[in-house]
């Protein structure tokens, strides 16, 4: 019992206590008030007869008179001994009621005596029980918390009515229900899991085998078939004139060795190399090289160059049969034809990935058309050079987003290298799609990619100093030509800036060898005559 319980007990048989008392006090003063009444009446009575008798004797004769007056007498008399007799069996047993008031006094007061005992006691095993309270709150503190519980649980479930109990049995029941469902829905999630990377193996499997793709490694070097060998010499030029201005104005390297009728051109940029093979091309058919000659066919190849991407977008729409999509983002995706990630052509790689999606889509039900587009797009941030900073699925979403592409599509995008978290279920395939179309064998070269972001790295070393206009890495990374302003860079400060470019290639990067920078500062004077 604690403290309050015992507190309650004393205070309930005090209330008793003084109750009983109460009640008794007020029953000996009814007793005495009737007591009083009854004498009172008693003597009124007695008056009564006596006036009764003195009326009587007077107006009748004496004789009469004493007749009746003894009659009366008597008659009071007698009603005197029952009113005396009353009032003896009213005090015999008010006597008797004080008497058993008197005990019942004597019981209350040892009653009180032995609850001031009690009280006493309550008050010393209150203290103890404050002790043991004390202790007990520091022994729990260190029980557990689930003994804790379970004893609280019993606690309460051990003063449950009936209806509580029949609500807790429900409970009870349907937690166990619950739990079961638990259990089952976690079986049925498990053989759902095992079924989808069964079906998702099978899907994979298929979309691999239907797939028919041609794969040639992309490379650093185009071949130029010359009609005679004499076209060599024409190509040099007088103190190789030609091949300076050549190499100056596309950036490409010209290498003429003893291959019978054919040079080389070297480039790590393929859009570069293409333009200068065009360029080449065209002069070796007009038969005129100079340097003005150089310059102009080179405005025209490249031209060429843009349009050759634009329907190269085109035709990798055609083929995916993708319909309504922004010009210039067309020819962003053409432009990806002379792009190469590992070895592996991009654009080769947009379209490869986008069947792998469609397929994949088709056996999950999904929309076919979306799924290729999500999966066209994906690496059309490689479109852009190192001049916009970031990843290029970042800034392929941005592109997407820009050209009013679909969310899904722009998800796809941005999060194909998992740098958004995966939200959409195309998104998904196109990173499978992605996954699938490199990772398959002699898709990449490590190596290829690893070279052609050193070459990136010089030009964007040497684009970064001040009155740079143009700069083109060259024999294999072993020789930077940079072309400078001449109105912002002056002779001296030439020496100065390749300087500078040399200082930060040796800090920056690892290269076997030596890198010869070569700082170019040209002044041109044009006139025309009329």
């Amino acid at each position: 019992m604690d403290t309050a319980t015992a507190i309650l007990v004393v205070g309930a048989v005090l209330a008793l206590v003084l109750a009983i008392v109460a009640i008794g006090l007020f029953r000996r003063a009814n007793h005495r008030q009737q007591l009083e009444h009854a004498r009172a009446e008693q003597e009124r009575a007695d008056r009564s007869a006596r006036l009764e008798a003195a009326n009587e004797a007077a107006e009748a004769t004496k004789a009469a008179a004493e007749e009746k007056a003894a009659e009366i007498l008597a008659q009071a008399r007698a009603e005197a001994e029952q009113l005396e007799q009353h009032a003896d069996d009213t005090n015999s047993q008010l006597h008797q009621k004080r008497l058993d008031l008197e005990q019942r006094e004597v019981r209350l007061g040892q009653r009180e005596a032995r609850l001031h005992v009690e009280a006493r006691s309550l008050e010393s095993r209150e203290q103890e029980l404050t002790k043991q309270e004390t202790a007990m709150a520091q022994r729990l503190v260190e029980i557990d918390e689930l003994e804790s519980a379970r004893k609280a649980e019993l606690a309460r479930v051990a003063g449950l009515t009936p209806e509580q109990a029949k609500n807790e049995l429900i409970e009870a029941i349907e937690n166990q229900a619950k739990r079961d469902a638990a259990i089952k829905a976690r079986d049925i999630e498990r053989d759902a899991t095992e079924q989808a990377q069964s079906r998702a193996r099978e899907i994979i499997t298929l979309a691999i085998q239907r797939l028919a793709s041609e794969q040639t490694s992309e490379a650093v070097v185009s071949v130029l078939n010359l009609p005679g060998d004499e076209m060599k010499g024409r190509i040099i030029g007088r103190e190789g004139r030609n091949i300076r201005a050549f190499e100056q104005i596309t950036g490409v390297n010209v290498i003429i060795d003893d291959t019978p009728e054919a040079v080389l051109l070297s480039c790590f940029d393929p859009v570069r190399r293409e333009i200068a093979r065009l360029t080449l091309e065209e002069l070796v058919l007009d038969g005129r090289i100079h340097p003005h000659r150089i310059e102009e066919q080179y405005h025209k190849s490249r031209a060429e160059v843009e349009n050759l991407c634009v329907r190269a977008g085109e035709d990798a729409l055609v083929e995916v049969g993708i319909t309504d999509v922004h010009p210039d983002l067309v020819a962003l995706i053409g432009r990806l034809r002379y792009r190469t990630s590992y070895g592996q052509n991009v654009l080769q790689h947009l379209l490869e990935s986008a069947h792998l999606a469609g397929m994949m889509a088709a056996e999950l039900g999904l929309d076919v058309t979306l799924a290729k587009r999500c999966a066209l797009m994906h690496d059309i941030g490689k479109a852009l050079t190192h001049e916009v900073e970031g990843s290029h699925a970042l800034i392929g979403a941005e592109i997407a987003r820009r050209y009013g592409e679909s969310e899904d599509v722009v998800h796809a995008v941005e999060a194909h290298h998992n740098e958004v978290e995966l939200r959409t279920v195309y998104a998904v395939l196109t990173q499978a799609a992605d996954a699938i179309s490199g990772s398959r064998p002699g898709a990449r070269r490590e190596s290829l990619e690893a070279y052609v972001k050193r070459l990136e790295r010089l030009e964007e070393i040497a684009m970064g100093q001040d009155g740079v206009e143009k700069v083109f890495a060259m024999q294999a990374g072993r020789e930077i030509r940079v072309m400078v302003l001449p109105d912002v860079v002056d002779d001296l400060q030439a020496q100065v800036l390749a300087r500078d470019i040399a200082k930060q290639v040796e800090e920056e990067l690892t290269y076997p060898g030596q890198i010869r920078i070569t700082v170019v500062r040209e002044s041109r004077a044009t006139e025309f005559a009329r």
